[in-house]
């Protein structure tokens, strides 16, 4: 996919502007984006619209996991570990290593 494309920024933008929502110590999943984009089959988008972004600080990426809770192993700022150390500054609490508990922080 070419990053450029005048199609994926307009889809980039609304998978930013919706994961800057995500308050601090939740998480919401890329199909929970998705959906709220309008299309449930946009999952791959957001994951990729997350892997292009280049400042953490404005766009809280690290608040998005897979549809199991589970972090991602290719999240850019520092894997697993870098995104699991982020949600846990905001009071998220794992039960397991690499998975957050949705049923207590998914943002509703």
């Amino acid at each position: 996919y070419n990053y450029n494309n005048y199609m994926y920024k307009g889809v980039f933008k609304a998978v930013y502007e919706i994961v800057k929502q995500i308050p601090k110590g939740r998480v919401a999943t890329y199909g929970d984006v998705a959906n709220l984009m309008g299309n449930k089959h946009f999952t791959q988008r957001v994951g990729y619209a997350l892997y292009a972004i280049k400042d953490i600080e404005a766009v809280p990426t690290h608040r998005v996991v897979n549809r199991y809770g589970e972090l991602s192993k290719s999240f850019r700022f520092g894997g697993v570990d870098g995104q699991r150390e982020l949600l846990e500054k905001e009071g998220i609490v794992f039960k397991e290593k690499a998975k957050v508990d949705l049923e207590k922080y998914r943002w509703k």
